[in-house]
């Protein structure tokens, strides 16, 4: 999968003298040598550079050839384990953190993984908080070091902690339209594949596992926590919605606000603009309009295989006649995207 703002390279092409590996090289002696060794295998890494080519993220992970882990107490068992190997980001007031973790959870679902786990010095309290949030827990120790781990074949009920699975549950399940111009660069993982990566950008909204959405659609005010949207881009302008609107994501709710519950544009402001895809400007022209409904969702991930309108009538089932702005769907519905959207794996 390609992921927007992340470049995928191989250890060679990374400058081991760049000043960002000072303090691995401080906390682990040996991290020279390992890192030219990594780089003679021609293993690859997640990095990330700023507007300055300045690297501030890197990411390396690898699937453990043993099903039991000795060299951690206790030990980890599993039929697949994941190891965190390396993983530092340099960031300040972004969202860069969580982007990463959606790559590792990723290759861990793509490889039907048991178990994440990585091994964090107890001084990096931001980086054991983010890890903890998405539902690494204190396993144990090896050296000084403690180890998080996190199950991937469970849910708790958790949105965070589970997160990217979705629970089945009871929860229920909404099917929510978004406009094509604000639909990629809300959800850049779900852009068609006819649409230009150029529409995307580098913005707080991007980059998170966490989004906001704006609108006055009816009824929306009736979701709650943990409930499952399935995101419906609408159709171009001038084209036919038949086989141009699809679904393409599916989000949990975290919560959902009315607009009189801000006391003034400011507080509004403040509560949106982290993880939304609209602009100030934006925010103030829906604010004044009024009757605004906010909601703060997950985005979980997207459907391998998009779904157009037609194959949602004809082969889910949904009706035709319905406002497909926001409406209801039934478990049996839901299910039947995930299916034809190539997305079982990720539904517990």
């Amino acid at each position: 999968m390609e992921y927007i703002n992340l470049k995928h390279l191989a250890f060679g092409e990374v400058d081991i003298n760049d000043e960002f590996f000072d303090s691995l090289k401080k906390d682990y002696p040996e991290f020279e040598d390992w890192y030219r060794k990594k780089s003679e295998e021609h293993k690859d890494v997640y990095v990330q550079y700023n507007k300055n080519n300045k690297l501030q993220g890197f990411l390396y992970m690898k699937e453990e050839e043993e099903k039991v882990i000795k060299d951690v107490i206790p030990q980890i068992e599993g039929n697949c384990i994941i190891k965190i190997g390396t993983f530092k980001i340099d960031a300040h007031g972004t969202k860069m953190g969580e982007q990463f973790l959606k790559v590792i959870f990723d290759y861990a679902i793509d490889r039907n993984a048991d178990v994440i786990y990585v091994t964090i010095y107890e001084k990096h309290s931001n980086l054991i908080s983010l890890v903890n949030q998405y539902g690494f827990e204190k396993w144990g120790v090896k050296g000084d070091e403690k180890v998080f781990l996190k199950k991937m074949k469970s849910c708790s009920g958790d949105i965070f902690k589970d997160y990217p699975l979705v629970k089945k549950g009871s929860n229920k399940k909404y099917l929510l339209s978004i406009y094509p111009k604000y639909h990629s660069k809300m959800f850049p993982e779900s852009i068609l594949t006819n649409e230009s990566r150029n529409i995307i950008k580098d913005i707080a909204c991007t980059n998170s596992i966490q989004k906001v959405y704006v609108c006055s659609m009816r009824d929306v005010e009736s979701l709650e926590s943990g409930d499952i949207i399935l995101v419906y881009r609408t159709a171009e302008i001038g084209r036919s919605a038949e086989y141009s609107a699809v679904a393409t994501t599916v989000c949990t709710v975290i919560e959902t606000k009315l607009q009189n519950e801000f006391s003034d544009f400011e507080e509004f402001y403040q509560y949106t603009s982290r993880y939304t895809v609209f602009d100030e400007d934006d925010l103030k022209y829906w604010y004044n309009r009024g009757g605004l409904k906010i909601i703060r969702m997950v985005y979980n991930f997207p459907l391998k295989k998009r779904i157009v309108r037609h194959d949602l009538i004809e082969r889910v089932g949904l009706e035709r006649e319905l406002y497909w702005g926001f409406f209801e769907l039934n478990d049996e519905q839901f299910e039947k995207i995930v299916e034809l959207g190539q997305a079982t794996e990720y539904i517990r």
